[in-house]
């Protein structure tokens, strides 16, 4: 069976880019366009998430926050994929539960190695 991943980001290309690699990958893939449109879309189990930090009506730290408050996806990794690289923004991510950080633009490798080495 293959690991579903959640790719969230107002970028509709950013999004494409990142299903295309994980579905490329063999992996399975939804996508969401903000922390609320993701949220409604939660359901079943989940590999990981990778998500946008800014975004708009729910931005990536916010998402985070209620994703670690449901108790079914307490522990599933989730990536930030942002252009963010300032330590003050990486420190919030990691205070609202994010387990790993991706600067924009990125490499598919890169993604597809992060993605491997959380998913084990």
């Amino acid at each position: 069976m293959s690991k579903t991943i959640m790719t969230v980001d107002d970028s509709a290309s950013v999004r494409q880019m990142v299903s295309l690699t994980l579905k490329d990958a063999g992996y399975s893939v939804i996508e969401a366009c903000d922390g609320k449109d993701a949220l409604a879309k939660l359901s079943g189990p989940l590999g990981m998430i990778v998500t946008d930090l800014n975004m708009p009506n729910m931005d990536g730290i916010e998402f985070i926050r209620n994703v670690r408050a449901n108790a079914q996806y307490k522990f599933v990794p989730i990536v930030m994929l942002t252009t963010e690289s300032q330590a003050d923004r990486k420190e919030q991510g990691k205070a609202a539960g994010a387990t790993g950080w991706i600067v924009k633009p990125f490499k598919p490798d890169q993604l597809l190695a992060v993605a491997r080495k959380l998913l084990r």
